[in-house]
C-alpha cells in the first residue's frame, strides 16, 4: 500500500510516518510514497512536497492529518487521480462537507472526527445506552491538551450526533452560562484543556435513580496513525462511497 500523507509535518503527520515505517519495518505493507506538508520543501528525492500536485508518482491511497481548510485541494487531487481518501481532520464547514460527499460520488472517501477503533466501538455502546434509557439526562465531557483549536471535539460532536439519531429531539447545549439549570431533553457538551492530554471522553446517561458512564482515554497518539492505516488498507479496493468507523467494527464484527 503506498501512502501520500498530508499534513506529514504536523504532530499526527509525523506520527502517521513513525508508525507506517515501524509497521513497514515489522511487515505491513505500508510504503510512504510521499510526504505533502505547506512547511516542506519539494524535493522529489527525499519523497517531500509543498502540495499535493507536485506529486505525480505512483500510489493507492491519500491520508490527510492536514487541516479542513485542504478539504478543496485535497478532493480534486483525489478525484483526478483516482485516489482513495482517508479524512482524518475535524472542523469541516458545510461547504467542505458537500466536497467531500461529492467526492464519495465518484472515489471510496473515509471520513471520521477520531480514528480510534475503540471510539467507534463507544459511540455504538452510545447509541445503544440512549435507546434503553430514552429519558435519562445526557452530558458528554471532553478533555484535551491545552492547544486544541477546536471546541468542542469532533469526536464529542460525534458522539453526540450517534445519541440524536435515536433522540432527533435533543438539543446540543455546549457549556453554560449563568444559569446551568438544565432542560430535560438536551445534551450538554463541556470541554476540559489542560497539559498534553491526548483525549477523554465520558458521556452520562442519568435517570435520577442510576447513572451509567461511558468511557474512552487514548493514551497514545499513535492510536489515531493505526486507525488511519487501517482505514486506508479498509479503502483500498471499495467501491466509491462515503465510509466511516462504523464500517470498520461492522467488518471486525463479521469476522
Amino acid at each position: 500500500m503506498d501512502i501520500i500523507i498530508s499534513g506529514a509535518n504536523g504532530r499526527m503527520g509525523r506520527m502517521l510516518t513513525e508508525t507506517a515505517k515501524a509497521g513497514q519495518a515489522a511487515g505491513k505493507p505500508w510504503n510512504i510514497a510521499a510526504r505533502v506538508d505547506i512547511s516542506l520543501e519539494k524535493d522529489p528525492a527525499a519523497g517531500t512536497f509543498s502540495a499535493p500536485d507536485q506529486f505525480t508518482g505512483s500510489a493507492d491511497v491519500v491520508i490527510d492529518f492536514s487541516s479542513h481548510a485542504a478539504t478543496k485541494t485535497l478532493t480534486e487531487y483525489c478525484l483526478a487521480r483516482s485516489l482513495p481518501l482517508v479524512v482524518a481532520t475535524t472542523g469541516q464547514t458545510g461547504e467542505e462537507l458537500e466536497l467531500i460527499r461529492a467526492a464519495s460520488a465518484k472515489i471510496p472517501v473515509f471520513l471520521s472526527a477520531n480514528m480510534s477503533l475503540g471510539v467507534a466501538l463507544v459511540a455504538d455502546l452510545v447509541r445503544r445506552a440512549a435507546l434503553v434509557l430514552p429519558d435519562a439526562e445526557i452530558e458528554i465531557l471532553e478533555h484535551h491538551h491545552d492547544q486544541k483549536l477546536d471546541v468542542p471535539s469532533g469526536t464529542a460532536l460525534l458522539l453526540a450526533s450517534r445519541i440524536t439519531e435515536v433522540r432527533p429531539d435533543s438539543p446540543l447545549v455546549v457549556g453554560r452560562h449563568e444559569n446551568g439549570r438544565r432542560s430535560p431533553r438536551e445534551i450538554g457538551i463541556h470541554s476540559l484543556r489542560y497539559g498534553s492530554e491526548v483525549g477523554t471522553h465520558e458521556v452520562l446517561f442519568s435517570t435520577g435513580r442510576e447513572t451509567v458512564t461511558l468511557r474512552h482515554k487514548a493514551e497514545d497518539r499513535s492510536l489515531f496513525a493505526q486507525g488511519a492505516l487501517t482505514a486506508a488498507a479498509f479503502l483500498i479496493g471499495k467501491a466509491p462511497g462515503l465510509y466511516d468507523m462504523r464500517d470498520l467494527v461492522k467488518q471486525g464484527a463479521a469476522r
